[in-house]
């Protein structure tokens, strides 16, 4: 029998109930089953080819992270209240659930996996997917948790990705297939559209003044990936946890990607985040092009832009916590595609009522910031949904993991595509826009961000960037001379 989706928006959803019990699987007692038939695997490789080619969600870094199989249970909201009402359910869910958890780290026990949109009037749901099973690896320890439904009309076992009649997890490596023929095609904003949008947006900025006048807008835009197969999910987390290891990378609810931006951490009482804005396009090695990164982002459009950024995530942290540390001064962050300005801060949270919020209601509290949506947080949601021509659903909103404790991980859903069917992806990418900023410079920036996703879907990604310039200059332009100019600029 296969669930149906528990919208969590209604008066009375009838929530399940679980039993949960979770052990670790990597050492000696017998009486603690492993579920792969070859051994517990010693790479991230051997691992990855023991998934499942569908049908699990995931959430790593480095070795390290939570991988879930099949689904207990799915929960749904939508509008204003989405955060809300999703986090109310989580918590009832958890209250009525009976837990045995020896393992005791952030992650075991009963846990969900989450994505949110980043607007209410999304036509897009925003979703907590409870895992069947859940693999995590931290501090080098491995376990297992199972996660059974006491109501027998709320398991999934069709869509457990196990293989077993009994729907105890078995897990054997099989053949990955990386993508092949994959063939671009324009999403709902082009490149064209979007040096135009740009360009307004730009020009309403100049125009005008005052303290409630637009400072700084996030506009994206999209492209749609098909291939003549079925997209093997494990080749794109290997493709994109390989190459960006600091990065996080997930899977949830079709939403694939790498973001190096964490929104909110949350663990025993404490809160960490990491802001980005502020983006330098990596040509060649990012090593070599620091200087030139460092020259770029030091100037005042970058600046400026960090620190809406920054302000935007402060002030609602500083309502939650009764104490945060924020870095005096941005760093560099490096990865394989772009060199962002980063800043991290850490806190406590507030113990209200005998409780501090769960990271899913830290997540709501910070979203969206200025690194995503714009400053002011109103007028930019404004100026973007009338410029953009395409609704975001969960890209650029909160993505990752939550436990019974409230502890978990949101990023920000960056450098990510949504599944649109097994063969069909939507990627997403955005830059933030300010009064002077140039348009072609911005669509390079987008260019850059599809870079993850593109060349893990086996698409060259500078055919790409020249491809799309060709179409959006004008034919008496040079494209590679020009992009390559202006993306230092």
């Amino acid at each position: 029998m296969t669930m149906d989706r528990i919208d969590v928006s209604d008066d009375d959803p009838g929530l399940p109930r679980f039993a949960v019990r979770s052990w670790f699987i990597d050492g000696l007692s017998p009486h603690a089953p492993v579920p792969f038939t070859h051994g517990l695997p010693t790479t991230p490789q051997e691992f990855i080819s023991q998934l499942p080619a569908a049908g699990f969600s995931c959430w790593v870094r480095h070795t390290s992270g939570l991988v879930g199989f099949g689904r207990a249970a799915r929960l749904t909201a939508t509008g204003t209240r989405r955060f809300a009402d999703l986090d109310r359910a989580w918590q009832q869910i958890v209250a009525t659930s009976t837990i045995d958890d020896p393992v005791g780290l952030p992650g075991s026990g009963l846990m969900c996996f989450s994505a949110v949109t980043f607007s209410a009037q999304s036509q897009a749901t925003s979703v907590i997917d409870i895992p069947r099973y859940l693999l995590g690896r931290r501090d080098g320890r491995v376990w297992l948790t199972s996660i059974e439904p006491l109501d027998a009309h709320t398991a999934d076992p069709a869509g457990s990705g196990d293989g077993s009649d009994e729907g105890e997890l078995v897990l054997a490596p099989t053949a990955i297939r990386r993508p092949t023929g994959a063939v671009r095609k324009p999403g709902h904003t082009t490149g064209s559209d979007y040096l135009d949008i740009v360009a307004q947006a730009s020009a309403l900025m100049r125009e005008q003044t005052g303290a409630q006048a637009l400072k700084k807008v996030v506009l994206a835009r999209d492209e749609l990936i098909e291939t003549p197969d079925e997209i093997d999910v494990r080749a794109l987390l290997a493709a994109l946890n390989t190459a960006y290891p600091g990065c996080w990378t997930f899977d949830v609810a079709g939403l694939i990607g790498a973001t190096p931006e964490l929104l909110v951490g949350v663990e025993d009482g404490r809160v960490t985040t990491r802001v980005l804005a502020g983006t330098y396009r990596v040509e060649d090695d990012p090593r070599a092009e620091l200087a030139a990164a460092r020259e770029l982002l030091g100037k005042a459009k970058d600046q400026e832009e960090h620190r809406y950024a920054i302000e935007s995530v402060v002030a609602p942290l500083t309502r939650l916590t009764d104490q945060l540390h924020v870095d005096e001064e941005p760093h560099l962050l490096q990865l394989a595609n772009v060199i962002h300005l980063a800043s991290d801060a850490h806190g406590t949270l507030t113990v209200r009522d005998g409780r501090v919020p769960t990271a899913l209601a830290v997540a709501k509290a910070v979203h969206p910031t200025a690194a995503i949506g714009g400053v002011p947080t109103p007028l930019a949601a404004a100026t973007i949904a009338e410029y953009e021509r395409t609704d975001r659903g969960r890209f650029s909103g909160p993505v990752g993991w939550m436990d019974s404790a409230g502890n978990g991980q949101f990023g920000i859903a960056l450098r990510c595509g949504q599944f649109e069917d097994r063969n069909r992806i939507r990627l997403f990418a955005g830059a933030g826009i300010m009064p002077d900023s140039d348009p072609l410079t911005e669509l390079v920036e987008t260019g850059a961000k599809f870079a993850p996703m593109r060349t893990a879907l086996g698409i060259d990604p500078q055919a790409a960037i020249a491809e799309e310039h060709a179409a959006a200059m004008p034919t008496d332009t040079a494209p590679t001379a020009a992009v390559r100019e202006d993306s230092h600029a």
